[in-house]
């Protein structure tokens, strides 16, 4: 059973968590109204809730984190989210960043290649009534053509080269958000354009678990 306690105190430490971001340069007030609105601390194991609302990654199941407040905001204001988008997440993970992109109102598709991460995360966003974000468990290189083309795509872990098969999973005009590289990832957008040319722009430098093709 999913315990969903959100204090007076939680929501303070949220508040100074985004007043942090804000602080580091995050602009969208969009994106930092939905990080003050959503509960860090209920995606974290409970002997670790302490550091829910610290600017730090944190270690989840299946030996995979919970990226940092401050990548997730960044990502977020890269993909430019819009209501009702349709938007693929490719790596479930703890759920936060789904919760993030369902509380902006977007029509999320969020798929983990291991199985206890998409059954805990999916029953976590169901009690929470995201009934915006839908979780499959599967091999996120494939992404989910059968409910393609998307308005914009997410990677949520490190991946040495672009797989070929997320872009084309695109809409024309939309965007793919990925960090590439190795040992330290670049964070790319990658636009596809309405010719079905794509351009990419670089932005700053983060370190993500890997990409790994298949299901665990």
């Amino acid at each position: 059973m999913v315990n969903l306690q959100d204090s007076h105190w939680h929501k303070g430490l949220r508040k100074k968590m985004v007043e942090t971001l804000r602080a580091k340069g995050i602009k969208d007030e969009r994106v930092l109204a939905a990080m003050e609105v959503v509960p860090r601390h209920f995606f974290l194991d409970s002997a670790l809730a302490h550091l829910a609302y610290e600017d730090q990654a944190a270690p989840i199941q299946c030996e995979q984190t919970i990226s940092q407040p401050y990548t997730v905001a960044f990502q977020t204001e890269l993909l430019q989210a819009e209501k009702r988008q349709r938007i693929l997440e490719v790596g479930t993970g703890s759920g936060y960043q789904a919760a993030i992109l369902g509380a902006l109102g977007a029509r999320v598709f969020t798929i983990e290649r291991h199985k206890a991460l998409h059954s805990r995360a999916k029953e976590l966003l169901a009690a929470m009534k995201f009934r915006n974000v839908r979780c499959y468990w599967g091999d996120g290189y494939k992404g989910l053509p059968e409910f393609a083309p998307f308005d914009r795509i997410i990677v949520t872990a490190a991946a040495e080269e672009i797989p070929q098969t997320l872009p084309e999973q695109l809409k024309p005009g939309g965007f793919l958000v990925i960090p590439v590289g190795e040992p330290v990832q670049k964070m790319l957008r990658i636009t596809r354009n309405e010719d079905g040319t794509f351009k990419e722009e670089r932005f700053g430098s983060f370190r993500f678990v890997p990409f790994l093709k298949g299901k665990a």
